[in-house]
């Protein structure tokens, strides 16, 4: 096979994979443009939370179960101890809190980010990230290596690993 055949047929491939990729990538930026958002309450809603839990919980117990990070008890008035946006009865083990979280579907778009290899969002990220891979190298055999095309092509490669390096490092 012929370069100038493989470069047309990389040129077909990175056309209709882009394609295909369309509609993901449009998820993955929007989801990925709300995570920026994330340590803010921007778009969430308050959400009041009663559970009965085991009595008497440490606060390292008590974190675990509510899922929370540094919860830090301080006592009201004898069971009644309070943290950060809730209380904790430790003689009944009923507490009450409230939570800050972002509609359904902002959340299940997050969750597109944060998947693991055990996730059933896995696989989908590890297409994502393959079909980028793919759009990378195959944006290199658009244009023939030494047109001015590719020449221009490659400073902007440059100007972006290099932005991408400096905003890492900072």
């Amino acid at each position: 096979m012929a370069i100038k055949d493989f470069r047309i047929y990389m040129r077909i491939g990175h056309r209709y994979v882009g394609y295909f990729m369309a509609g993901i990538m449009l998820v993955y930026a929007l989801s990925g443009m709300l995570l920026v958002f994330r340590d803010t309450d921007f778009l969430k809603h308050e959400q009041q939370i009663h559970k009965t839990l085991a009595p008497n919980l440490n606060q390292e117990q008590l974190a675990k179960e509510l899922r929370m990070r540094n919860v830090e008890l301080k006592p009201q008035q004898g069971t009644l101890y309070s943290f950060k946006d809730g209380t904790y009865n430790t003689a009944t083990g009923e507490v009450n809190y409230t939570v800050k979280k972002l509609p359904i579907v902002l959340e299940k778009m997050n969750n597109f980010h944060k998947s693991s290899s055990k996730s059933k969002l896995g696989g989908l990220n590890f297409l994502f990230g393959s079909t980028l891979l793919f759009f990378v190298v195959s944006s290199f055999f658009l244009f023939a290596p030494n047109s001015k095309m590719f020449k221009r092509g490659m400073a902007f490669v440059a100007v972006g690993a290099v932005l991408s390096v400096v905003l890492l490092m900072v």
